[in-house]
């Protein structure tokens, strides 16, 4: 991974911090009987009112690239790296991967894949970074991502860029599992995981210098609430820099966002999970 600095020609010091993707994309265009177009509807409902701020188009179309989360059809037949690829609808990159039965399909690259590696999805197989297996057969300690919540549901957990979990080892019917956020949870020991972590672990680190770059992903202005009329915001009004004007942080539909739980505790997952994250 390599980081490069872009200074700005311009009088606004602009300085934008980006990954160098050019070592490590090895396409530049997508597998195109894998890819599919999304029309977008961003922020919008059937009758096309905005419902979500902030959130518009993005700029530029994308093809949707159709990713294989779980493999489990692939259960023993041995892959080959064949491209490392940008996905735009994603922080991580993706990689094709060639089966010897054929079949191609996308999966989520791990960091220090490269093309030619060998990888297998099996119930136990070998220790190897880009490989799947169960948890019952993972060693303590080992890093994992695109984790299972159910068994055979594919992978639904740690998929962002550079994330990664960590293997604690077995109770029972369940593995302990170390989230990202620093959560410990339990998770059934058939559920499958990814050995590794995410590629693309510098994204964390990018500043995209200016407004125009948030335009392009489909992200609108956001305004702060005290720069509201007291009509549009519990904020809003005052003269000059006002006080909040209210004992607890709300949004704007008058709820409490500070210091309050938002985890519905009733959930059937809740009762899974050993330590909350801090």
């Amino acid at each position: 991974m390599s980081i490069k600095t872009i200074k700005s020609r311009s009088s606004g010091k602009i300085i934008r911090v980006l990954v160098d993707k050019s070592a490590i994309i090895t396409a530049q265009k997508p597998y195109k009987p894998l890819t599919v177009a999304l029309k977008k509807r961003t922020a919008r409902n059937s009758q096309g009112r905005i419902t979500v701020r902030f959130r518009s188009n993005p700029y530029h179309r994308r093809l949707y690239r159709i990713i294989d989360f779980s493999r489990l059809d692939k259960k023993g037949i041995v892959g080959t790296v064949e491209t490392i690829e940008y996905d735009p609808n994603r922080s991580a990159f993706i990689m094709l991967v060639s089966y010897l039965d054929g079949d191609k399909r996308y999966h989520l690259a791990p960091e220090n894949i490269k093309v030619g590696d060998k990888i297998v999805c099996d119930e136990n197989t070998s220790l190897q970074i880009g490989n799947r297996m169960a948890l019952k057969n993972i060693n303590s300690g080992t890093e994992i991502f695109e984790l299972e919540l159910v068994p055979g549901s594919g992978g639904k957990l740690i998929r962002s860029a550079g994330s990664f979990g960590v293997m604690m080892g077995i109770e029972k019917n369940y593995a302990l599992i170390k989230m990202p956020s620093g959560e410990i949870r339990k998770i059934h020991k058939e559920c499958y995981a990814t050995l590794g972590r995410v590629s693309n672990s510098g994204h964390r680190l990018e500043q995209w210098g200016k407004a125009g770059r948030s335009r392009w992903q489909g992200r609108r202005p956001k305004v702060r609430g005290s720069a509201m009329n007291p009509r549009d915001h519990p904020y809003g009004g005052g003269e000059g820099k006002a006080t909040r004007g209210t004992r607890k942080p709300k949004d704007k539909w008058g709820n409490i966002t500070g210091g309050r739980k938002t985890r519905n505790v009733k959930k059937p997952y809740s009762k899974l999970i050993i330590k909350r994250r801090k």
